[in-house]
Formats: structure tokens, sequence, C-alpha cells
């Protein structure tokens, strides 16, 4: 899989894969970051969208590198259900049906690393975002697919889902939360034939990155890289998107429940142990 659709040769010619032909999909804060990607690659691979963000500029301006043919825009707060509600009706107003909602919508909080000084403010906006606004993605989501009994639903949580100290304390808490959410529904859905996962990517250049470490591109994928256990590739939002496009397809028709890590291992070292360091000569 790439980052376009997929291409086998059968008899010299070309022949090209296309994994979500006639689906239709939501992905809320498809409007910039692992969001935009997705959706561009969803489209790639025969999928209509709609993109559902605040950030209205840039979430039409996706529209248009996809296709107004293929795509829709949607404003969408997802901690206001009214405005989630809208963007599933929406969807199927448009289509006709809903088989994928990616939840990705996601903030972080002012970069501060003790509990002292975090603001009630700062960690309840994180939460209503993150936990919240998957919370009512997915109910919204449910309340379409359950009559069709089929669909994927999946989310966005992060390699803070599964250890501490990778991120802030309402960071980690919210993607803990989003990890315990898509258990929980993946085994009320079941019964439907609707499969609930979530994805937890390791740190990659993204807005949303940017912002909370205060770096630039390039001194921020440095840091990343430096800190990896994977090393001679750098984690892209085109990685975390082909995961996506992976739990989403047939090809992951009996995957469901399931915390998928895009972290190169970095969840299951301990680093401090230093076991099997090479010298560097």
């Amino acid at each position: 899989m790439s980052g376009v659709a997929g291409g086998d040769k059968v008899g010299g010619l070309v022949v090209v894969v296309m994994w979500l032909k006639g689906k239709i999909a939501l992905i809320t804060g498809a409007a910039s970051g692992i969001g935009e990607r997705t959706a561009k690659l969803f489209a790639e691979h025969g999928a209509k969208v709609v993109v559902a963000d605040v950030q209205d500029h840039l979430g039409h301006a996706v529209c248009d590198v996809i296709g107004s043919s293929n795509s829709k825009y949607v404003h969408c707060d997802v901690t206001n259900e009214e405005d989630v509600k809208n963007a599933v009706d929406t969807t199927v107003a448009a289509y006709g049906k809903l088989d994928i909602m990616f939840c990705n919508a996601g903030v972080a909080d002012p970069n501060k690393a003790r509990i002292m000084d975090v603001e009630k403010v700062d960690f309840q906006r994180v939460l209503d975002i993150n936990v919240l606004g998957v919370f009512l993605s997915m109910k919204h989501a449910a309340r379409i697919m359950v009559p069709a009994r089929a669909g994927s639903i999946i989310s966005m949580a992060s390699l803070a889902s599964n250890i501490g100290g990778a991120a802030s304390h309402a960071y980690c808490c919210s993607k803990h939360a989003v990890a315990g959410l898509t258990k929980n529904l993946a085994v009320e859905l079941g019964q439907f034939g609707i499969r609930v996962n979530c994805l937890s990517p390791y740190a990659m250049v993204t807005p949303l990155a940017s912002s909370f470490v205060g770096l630039d591109d390039e001194a921020l994928e440095n840091l990343i890289s430096s800190r990896a256990n994977l090393k001679g590739v750098t984690l892209k939002t085109d990685d975390v998107a082909n995961a996506a496009l992976f739990l989403v397809s047939e090809e992951a028709r009996y995957i469901s429940g399931q915390n998928l890590h895009i972290d190169g291992g970095l969840g299951i070292v301990n680093p401090s142990f230093g076991l099997f360091e090479y010298p560097d000569s």
C-alpha cells in the first residue's frame, strides 16, 4: 500500500486497486495534519469523503484538492452535539449512507510539566475535544450504522494511550480514555457487524505537534528521530493515513477492539536498561 491507490501488474497491465470504492467516509479534524492526509488517501482509494472541521478555509481547500464530486465540507465543532449530528446527517443526505467514521479531531493543552501549573480550563478543553468529541462522533455514527448492520469506526489515540510521560496530563488522560472507549464500543457494536478500532502513533510533524513543542518542522523531526526506537525511517502523516486505510478496509474485516500502535516499537521499550545497545564502532 502506498500514498496513492495501489497497483498490481496483471498480464503486463497495471490494475489499480481501490480499497474503498463505493464507501462513504466522515472524518473529523480533516482540514489539516493526519485528518487531511487521510481524507485525500481515502478519496484516492475510491471513497466519497466528508471533511468535518472548524477550520473552514482549510477544510474547503482540502475538498478543492479532492474534488467536489468526491468530497464535501461541513463545519463541525465536535464538542457541540448538534454540530456532530448535523455532520452525520449531512453525510447521509449527500451520499445515502455512512460506512466509515474517523474520529480524528483533537487538541493538546499548553506544554506545562508540573500539574500545579495546569489550568482547569486547559485540562477541560482537552477532555472536551479529545474524549467528549470522540464519544459524540461514535454515538452519531452508531445511530446510522446499527440499523445498517455494517460500518467501521476508528479514532485517534496516541503513544500516550499506552505509557506515561509521553505527553501532558490532560492529553495522556484523554488518549487513555479513547483507547478504553474503543474497546467498550467494539464489544457493544460487534453484534451488528460494526468494527471499532483506534490508532496510536508516535509523534510526527503536524500543526498540533509543532505548536505543542514550540519547534519548527525540521527541529521537531530531528528531536522525534533522536528519541525513536526504530531508526532509519521517520514517521509521517502518510504512515498513519495508511494504517487508517487498512483498518477501515475489507483487508481488516475481522479486526475490532484494537489499538494499533504506529510507534516503531517505542511503546514497548524501557530505554533506561540499554540492554541491546551496540558499540558505535
